[in-house]
């Protein structure tokens, strides 16, 4: 029986079928069994279900290679499947023949293998079922960013990875060789969005950003993801509202495409579905301060961030995202500007997740003046010659403009309701890790 003329069914779809001949190929996910029995748990990209093999219904070859199979090997099974509460999804194949594509060797991960175990062999373990179905939610979501801002109109707009100059933070920068120069890691896409809008008007794009924070926290990775959005004529409040819709849209499309992922991660669904079926409230920084102090006894003075401890504190009072507005100015980046109507404080926001998986959004709006841009750069101590093209901007034809991040890592880790946003990428890169 050759695979090339055989058609085979993904483990899904032969549940679906529920009874009659089926063929399915993937790999062996646990084995068992005595000398006259052996049951296989095969598992693909779409689930997994129990193949039994009866010594005395196959050939002895059969049996033979039956016997040898280790986890992880590959096989071809073609079978009969029926219906039995007892098997682990519910089915069962029958096995009347098994082609052995590849015997796999003893497999170096166990049911009890640590977290750095599991992470230094990361290129095996994104094989379990927990990061499967996290894999497959990230796909997810990062599916529904796109279809999120192009059914609003905006562009795919690209910006370069090699940047000359800091946007975030000088001191968190990863610099590079770049000829007989050198250059930096993109800490964000926003001042080369900021150039795309006067040509586009509302943009959107999604790619890896770099931060060298020396940060050995649940939190942080030193490369992640980024979903950042940039749009003319956009104030605060509506920056806001567009941060609300997409993270609603976002945990909508989970809970239609992935409600079996959430429950092999054990994760509380009705949580995800009371959180978007209210309105997210808006706080302001001054505000934040207040519940921390009358709710948490917790003095924060005035013109401090917020840290993880206090985030964490706050949104133990809500059950939703949370947007908080209005940070002191004098805490934030050189790009955002002063509130006319409270000059100490900046239009800038942070969207906060619930259940202690804290910031999940960034952004503001634009400053558009070029003194108080410049000013801002020298207290930083950079050079304003070094941003000629993002000051340039100011010049011909400026209009108010805002834009955010969304952290994709932070999202799938709300979301999936990770211990650690490790797990939220494919391959984890931090300050003390940087293979496989």
């Amino acid at each position: 029986m050759k695979s090339t003329s055989t058609k085979f069914t993904s483990i899904r779809e032969a549940i679906k079928k529920g009874k009659g001949e089926v063929a399915i190929r993937g790999w062996v996910y646990r084995e068992r069994g005595s000398n006259q029995k052996r049951f296989l748990v095969l598992r693909d990209s779409s689930e997994i279900i129990q193949c039994i093999i009866d010594r005395d219904s196959v050939p002895a070859k059969l049996w033979k290679d039956a016997e040898k199979l280790l986890v992880e090997s590959s096989v071809e099974i073609f079978g009969a499947i029926r219906e039995d509460k007892r098997a682990p999804t519910g089915y069962e194949v029958q096995v009347k023949n098994l082609k052995v594509v590849h015997f796999a060797e003893k497999y170096p991960l166990t049911k009890d293998a640590s977290t750095e175990v599991l992470l230094d062999n990361r290129h095996l373990a994104l094989r379990s079922r927990r990061l499967t179905a996290v894999m497959k939610i990230r796909s997810t979501v990062t599916g529904a960013i796109h279809e999120f801002f192009r059914k609003r109109g905006y562009y795919e707009f690209d910006a370069p990875i090699l940047q000359p100059t800091q946007c975030e933070g000088g001191s968190t920068l990863f610099s590079v060789n770049y000829y007989n120069q050198k250059t930096f890691l993109s800490q964000t896409w926003q001042l080369y969005a900021e150039a795309g809008i006067f040509a586009l008007e509302k943009i959107y794009n999604m790619g890896p950003t770099f931060r060298a924070e020396k940060s050995k926290t649940s939190r942080h990775l030193s490369e992640f993801w980024m979903a950042e959005m940039e749009a003319a004529w956009m104030e605060l409040p509506e920056l806001a509202q567009v941060a609300k819709d997409e993270v609603k849209f976002i945990i909508q499309q989970v809970l239609n495409q992935n409600k079996e992922e959430l429950i092999i991660l054990g994760r509380d669904i009705k949580k995800l579905q009371s959180s978007i079926q209210k309105p997210f409230p808006t706080i302001t920084y001054t505000q934040a301060l207040k519940i921390l102090k009358e709710k948490e006894n917790l003095n924060v003075s005035w013109g401090k961030d917020l840290r993880t401890i206090e985030e964490d504190k706050l949104m133990k009072h809500f059950d939703t995202p949370v947007v908080v507005t209005n940070y002191p100015k004098e805490i934030m980046a050189f790009y955002k500007p002063s509130d006319p109507r409270d000059p100490k404080t900046a239009l800038c926001m942070d969207m906060l997740a619930p259940e202690g998986y804290g910031e999940i959004i960034g952004g503001s709006q634009r400053d558009i003046d070029i003194k108080e841009i410049e000013k801002a750069l020298k207290k930083d101590k950079e050079d304003p010659r070094n941003y000629k093209f993002y000051l340039d901007l100011r010049k011909y034809g400026s209009v108010l403009h805002s834009g955010y991040g969304l952290g994709v890592e932070r999202v799938v880790s709300w979301i999936c309701g990770l211990d650690n946003i490790k797990d939220a990428i494919p391959f984890p890169r931090t300050m003390l890790r940087t293979t496989p």
